[in-house]
């Protein structure tokens, strides 16, 4: 047990820490502290379809087989469009048993294989028949589909250059209503965000006659924009 001198000292020691960290942050004497958003927004230049691959069977061995077999029904989808299979990523690969838990006590009812499979594109004009493909193929009953960047540095720089400027705008108004002149940038944080949205797509199965006949759900439509947004706190000297 600490004497109440001991626990003097731990307590002054911590204040003295808290102080020192506080008067770290804390604003340096004529400087104006401002925040401000902004962001840039370019045509995406890659298209991201993800889907899982799903087999149920009675033991484990049988859902693996299967869920190959689905596996390989991808493959000859993507081949089929000029597409190398190496280029899709397999984020997991799992086979876990399935119960029935409507009674008491559960029950076993089989084993079920998932993997999920991540296919980046830069023709854009492949999506269609690819998801319709896969469809077709029953390889998967949903899919989603997301537009991104393959190189967002330079969409980045452009929004934290946005951000900076709107702020040093709100530092430049602040230091001529209080009849002071805003001087150069002291100190700054900067964080970026990009937005990606993702739009599932829920398919199934039709006959080759009928999909031939209808368009795919991305036919004609512009792949929406890619928003990268930053936020900037800067400290800006005032003379």
């Amino acid at each position: 047990m600490k004497t109440p001198a001991a626990a003097f000292c731990v307590v002054l020691f911590l204040s003295a820490l808290s102080f020192s960290q506080n008067s770290a942050m804390a604003p340096m004497p004529n400087t104006v502290l401002v925040g401000a958003d902004g962001k840039f927004e370019t045509a995406p230049d890659v298209a991201l379809i993800q889907f899982n691959i799903s087999a149920q069977a009675d033991n484990a061995k049988d859902a693996y087989e299967k869920a190959s077999k689905q596996a390989e029904a991808t493959r000859q989808v993507l081949r089929a469009n000029g597409i190398d299979p190496k280029s899709a990523e397999i984020g997991f690969m799992a086979v876990n048993p399935q119960y029935d838990y409507s009674k008491s006590q559960h029950k076993l009812i089989g084993y079920q294989a998932t993997t999920s499979v991540s296919l980046k594109l830069k023709d854009f004009s492949k999506i269609g028949p690819i998801t319709q493909q896969l469809a077709d193929a029953s390889v998967t009953d949903s899919q989603s589909l997301s537009y991104t960047l393959d190189s967002s540095e330079e969409a980045k720089g452009k929004a934290v250059a946005d951000a900076y400027h709107r702020a040093r705008a709100s530092a430049e108004a602040l230091a001529a209503a209080s009849g002071r002149t805003l001087g150069g940038l002291s100190y700054a944080t900067v964080d970026t965000f990009e937005n990606i949205r993702v739009a599932p797509m829920m398919k199934r199965a039709m006959p080759m006659a009928m999909a031939a006949a209808v368009p795919a759900p991305t036919e004609e439509f512009s792949p929406q924009n890619v928003t990268v947004s930053a936020h900037v706190n800067a400290t800006f000297e005032l003379k």
